[in-house]
């Protein structure tokens, strides 16, 4: 059996799968925000339950909004206090008698979707979450890439390209970003990006949704917004796509309902990639809101194939 955890600012989830990679139980509990002893004994207790219910140890991995610290095996999250700065897979591993893996949220969300039966087939896989920010996951045959500091593919903080500017056009407000730089393709590509630049433009503070739902319409400044965002995120992609040369993304987050981008992004990448380079697959996200603890669940894992 397959335990995924999914710790978050509010809530802790515990997310059982079966060999079959199939849901079989699914429990919550608040998350301890300022007490370490108390997070670790939530795990603690949730496992044991998990045990008891399927009379098995099952495998444990991890999904943080934070990034662990290869260094030290420390993670650093700003949602969760009690845990930062902490050696939590160490801890847990001690108290649990077994490994425990810990990876960032992005990571968790494009393994899950590496596993998803149609996308098997491909051995490399890049998670692109479009939401509240602008986050990445990079998976190579079945396992997470992290990289030295743990940080490849936090591809949100890469800094906008003269191919970004150019569409924008020189004089657009450079942003801060939540992580203190400024300039951050986020500020623009995410979905409170997406409604600025509409904002900036046009002057109308709208939501993603409303403003989808105006260029479904036609409207003329939704549609020319449109065309400037899709422009913008496909100049963006074809950077990483030049550094990762995935066969696959996957879109989560928010703007990933945004049905259209999977017809427009293929049209404008050719643009923006190696000549010689053919498209990867661009796809819609199977699992939502479920994939970090899916994904989570499946860090013991090897490979999909």
């Amino acid at each position: 059996m397959y335990y995924g955890f999914d710790m978050g600012g509010t809530k802790i989830e515990l997310a059982v799968f079966d060999e079959e990679m199939n849901q079989v139980w699914i429990k919550r509990h608040p998350t301890p925000k300022n007490n370490y002893d108390d997070l670790l004994c939530v795990f603690v207790e949730l496992v044991k339950e998990a045990d008891e219910r399927f009379n098995t140890q099952g495998s444990i991995g991890i999904g943080i909004p934070g990034i662990p610290n290869v260094s030290n095996g420390t993670v650093f999250t700003t949602n969760v206090p009690s845990a930062k700065g902490k050696p939590l897979a160490a801890d847990l591993t001690k108290m649990l008698n077994r490994p425990v893996k810990i990876s960032n949220d992005a990571n968790c969300f494009a393994l899950s979707e590496a596993y998803a039966p149609v996308f098997k087939k491909y051995r490399s896989v890049l998670g692109l979450i479009l939401g509240t920010g602008v986050g990445g996951g990079l998976i190579i045959d079945g396992k997470p890439v992290t990289g030295h500091n743990g940080i490849t593919a936090e591809i949100g903080h890469l800094r906008i390209t003269l191919d970004m500017l150019t569409i924008l056009g020189m004089d657009i407000p450079k942003r801060q970003c939540g992580c203190g730089h400024i300039g951050c393709a986020e500020t623009y590509l995410s979905g409170e990006g997406f409604e600025w630049l509409f904002n900036h433009f046009y002057h109308l503070s709208l939501s993603a949704q409303a403003i989808v739902a105006l260029y479904r319409q036609g409207d003329a400044h939704a549609t020319e917004h449109v065309e400037r965002y899709t422009s913008l995120l496909a100049s963006y992609l074809g950077n990483i796509l030049t550094l990762f040369d995935t066969e696959l993304v996957v879109i989560g987050g928010g703007l990933s309902n945004f049905d259209e981008l999977y017809t427009l992004l293929p049209q404008k990448l050719p643009l923006y990639i190696y000549s010689i380079a053919t498209l990867p697959q661009i796809e819609k996200a199977r699992y939502g809101d479920s994939g970090g603890v899916r994904g989570a669940a499946f860090l013991h894992l090897g490979s999909p194939a």
